[in-house]
């Protein structure tokens, strides 16, 4: 290999690094918190195949034809603060009725909002966002990063920029307007 070509891998290479770096999601800490998030989700029956089984509604992208809703109050890593979670369900010809008779078997993902402390990420009300599969993996991007923390942050698309821009005073919206 020669000297230009190593340099430009390795350029590559660090470059490439710089940009996941600078992300405000999918690192070490995030996923980590959101691993420990998903623990108490499962303890709280809030995710999982035996998780509680609210009322469907119809919704849309990116959560689902047909989604359920639950906001609760969870301790995570010490804290005590609001979480949102919601199922998201799709399939052909999926109905309110399918959901609700088998939550399990249409479910596509689940995205969550925990409320971290104060000065997490002032500009966005401190909401920590992940999605996470049915199993509870976390789901990655196209560019292949983990969706945990401050997903998309400062971008036109993604979790905050959607829930920005559907309104309200904390960025929960539930339900689709």
């Amino acid at each position: 290999m020669t000297k230009k070509i190593a340099a430009i891998i390795l350029s590559s290479f660090l470059f490439s690094n710089v940009a996941i770096a600078d992300q405000p999601f999918g690192g070490k800490a995030d996923v980590e918190f959101a691993k420990e998030l998903w623990s108490v989700l499962i303890k709280e029956k809030l995710v999982g195949s035996k998780r509680i089984n609210v009322q469907p509604f119809e919704g849309n992208e990116p959560h689902g034809a047909i989604q359920q809703a639950t906001a609760t109050t969870v301790t995570v890593g010490g804290r005590t603060a609001r979480v949102l979670v919601k199922a998201n369900h799709g399939g052909k010809d999926i109905s309110i009725q399918d959901v609700y008779a088998n939550p399990n078997k249409y479910l596509g993902a689940y995205t969550v909002m925990f409320k971290r402390e104060k000065g997490y990420d002032a500009e966005n009300k401190n909401w920590f966002w992940a999605k996470y599969t049915p199993k509870g993996a976390l789901a990655k991007n196209p560019k292949g990063a983990m969706i945990a923390g401050r997903f998309m942050k400062g971008k036109s698309q993604g979790c905050i920029a959607c829930h920005k821009g559907a309104g309200g005073e904390d960025l929960e919206t539930l339900t689709e307007k």
